[in-house]
C-alpha cells in the first residue's frame, strides 16, 4: 500500500465502520426467548454479525428452514428496523477519522451487504449518511459482495478511481471485492471474526487489530498522517 497515493476510502459498515452487534443480537435474542429457546452468549452471536440476518438466524434455529422470505427471516427484519440504532454506534475512534477526511476533503463512503432500507436509516440516525459519498447497499445492485460491482459503482458515485481507493472490511468476502475492484485492501481485524478464521489469510494488503492503528493506516495511506 503506497504511502500518500490514494484519494478516497470505502467501508464495510457492520463490524468495520458500526458496531451494529448490540442491537442485531438483541434482536436474535428476544426471538429465541419468545420461543422458549435458550438464547445465544452474545459473544458468539456478535462473531456472526457480519454474516448477515440470515447467518444470525441458523445459528439461532439450527432445526429450522432459514432462507430469505421465510416467517423468521421476515420476523427478524421487521424487529431490526424497529430498533434500527438503538445501541448501535461508530467505532471508537473512527467518528474522528471521519471528520479528518471530511476536513481534508477527501471522500469515504460506505459499501455493504447490507439492505438499503436497513443501511439508510442507521447511517442517518448515526448523522453519517449526509457525509457519506457514496453508500451502496447489498440489494441497490442485482449482485452484491464478494462480487466487485458494488465497489466499482460506489467509486463511480464519488467519482474517484477504484485504483486510487481503499476498501476497509471484516469479513473474508470484502477483501475479495476489493481486490477484484483493482483497489487497495484493509482487513479490519477487530470486527465480527468468526472462531477460526484468520483475516492475515485473507490476501488483504495490511491487517489492523484495532481502530487505532487503522486510522494511523488510512490517514498515513491518503496523505494525512500528522
Amino acid at each position: 500500500m503506497q504511502d500518500g497515493f490514494f484519494s478516497a476510502v470505502l467501508f464495510d459498515l457492520d463490524g468495520t465502520l458500526v458496531d451494529t452487534a448490540p442491537d442485531m443480537v438483541a434482536v436474535l435474542q428476544a426471538m429465541q426467548s419468545a420461543r422458549g429457546v435458550d438464547p445465544v452468549p452474545y459473544d458468539v452471536g456478535r462473531s456472526q454479525v457480519s454474516n448477515g440476518a440470515l447467518g444470525l438466524l441458523r445459528l439461532a434455529f439450527p432445526g429450522h428452514r432459514i432462507d430469505v422470505g421465510v416467517d423468521l427471516h421476515i420476523e427478524y427484519l421487521d424487529r431490526y428496523a424497529e430498533q434500527i440504532c438503538d445501541a448501535s454506534r461508530v467505532f471508537d475512534g473512527l467518528e474522528t477519522l471521519l471528520d479528518q477526511l471530511d476536513d481534508a476533503g477527501c471522500p469515504w463512503g460506505v459499501v455493504t451487504n447490507k439492505p438499503e432500507n436497513l443501511t439508510h436509516p442507521l447511517l442517518e440516525a448515526l448523522g453519517l449518511l449526509s457525509r457519506s459519498a457514496c453508500t451502496v447497499g447489498g440489494d441497490t445492485l442485482p449482485v452484491r459482495k464478494p462480487d466487485p460491482a458494488p465497489l466499482l459503482h460506489a467509486c463511480d458515485i464519488a467519482g474517484v478511481d477504484a485504483d486510487r481507493s481503499i476498501y476497509v472490511g471484516d469479513a473474508a468476502r470484502d477483501i475479495e471485492a476489493g481486490l477484484r475492484a483493482g483497489m487497495a485492501t484493509i482487513a479490519a481485524g477487530y470486527g465480527y471474526i468468526t472462531e477460526g478464521d484468520d483475516p492475515g489469510g485473507w490476501g488483504a494488503d495490511i491487517v489492523a487489530p484495532d481502530t487505532e492503528e487503522l486510522t494511523q493506516i488510512v490517514l498515513k495511506a491518503v496523505n494525512l498522517e500528522n
